[in-house]
């Protein structure tokens, strides 16, 4: 158990030492949670359990004579749970005394962007198990790849909103790309989904779908290319049971105080049939030069 002194490694380091600001490892903020059908359980309530409607057919009729066919329901559902995720410090007195910021500030920001960092990592592996899988190993995101992979996602009628989401590399070599036949940028076109908390992930639109960078999408083992998605809103989904949240808890004995963050949630694909899997090229672009 990591228990925080005043001596441990590093944070002995920035006690009564000339320091002009404490830096934080940059945790990838989380996007993807708020790209998915959202569902709250409420007190008392373990499941919600979510149903699918079939399709009918209609036939041709002939003039005078009975229908004798008739539809059947065919319905299919998903049982939608959820589970604890959490994390916690342990801060004794005397660390919180003799360093010179504030140690329950510094905690409770590292917590809350590991929590948002494993509720997009939760969502994003869900899309390797979409239902189509389009682009391939060695293939960079270009405006004719993703032309296509709308088509298709129009062809097999992924009801809207839809959004592609891709990690910040696959984003910027298709926006790179784009700018060299005179596409445009868009903003504001967020339909249907939370704008206030997507916008500044939004960099592209193309046939009114929002291209959505998630620095959270990490290469495959072996490869340098990564699964992002294309997916309706209907695809995917988040049910939650209790929102993460804080709390702190004294130890006397030990002169510390513990800081923990709870959620209760889960993540589950409501239908494959309405989403892919993108893979694409995520290395590192160029950074000299033109090309």
């Amino acid at each position: 158990m990591g228990i925080q002194t005043a001596t441990t490694g590093s944070l002995e380091a920035i006690q009564a030492v000339i320091i002009s600001e404490m830096r934080y490892t940059a945790e990838f903020e989380a996007p993807c949670w708020n790209l998915c059908t959202k569902f709250t359980l409420g007190p008392g309530q373990k499941q919600i359990t979510s149903p699918k409607v079939g399709t009918a057919t209609v036939k041709a009729l002939t003039d005078g004579v009975d229908m004798t066919d008739s539809q059947d329901f065919v319905i299919t559902s998903v049982d939608l749970t959820t589970s604890e995720v959490g994390a916690k410090f342990i801060l004794t007195d005397k660390m919180v005394r003799q360093i010179t910021e504030d140690g329950w500030k510094m905690a409770g920001t590292l917590l809350g962007n590991a929590m948002a960092k494993k509720r997009d990592q939760d969502v994003i592996a869900l899309f390797s198990g979409l239902d189509y899988t389009w682009g391939a190993d060695n293939d960079a995101l270009s405006v004719w790849g993703a032309f296509g992979e709308i088509a298709n996602a129009a062809k097999y009628n992924f009801p809207a909103p839809m959004a592609y989401v891709h990690n910040p590399v696959a984003i910027a070599t298709l926006a790179r790309n784009a700018a060299g036949v005179g596409s445009v940028y868009y903003a504001g076109i967020l339909q249907g989904y939370p704008e206030d908390k997507l916008r500044k992930f939004f960099g592209y639109s193309i046939n009114g779908v929002p291209f959505i960078s998630a620095g959270n999408i990490e290469v495959i083992s072996g490869y340098d290319s990564a699964y992002g998605a294309l997916f309706s809103k209907a695809a995917l989904a988040v049910i939650e049971s209790k929102a993460p949240y804080t709390e702190r808890q004294r130890d006397a004995s030990l002169r510390a105080e513990e800081l923990i963050i709870v959620s209760d949630y889960g993540c589950f694909e409501l239908d494959g049939t309405y989403g892919a899997s993108c893979q694409h090229e995520i290395g590192a672009l160029a950074t000299t030069g033109t090309s």
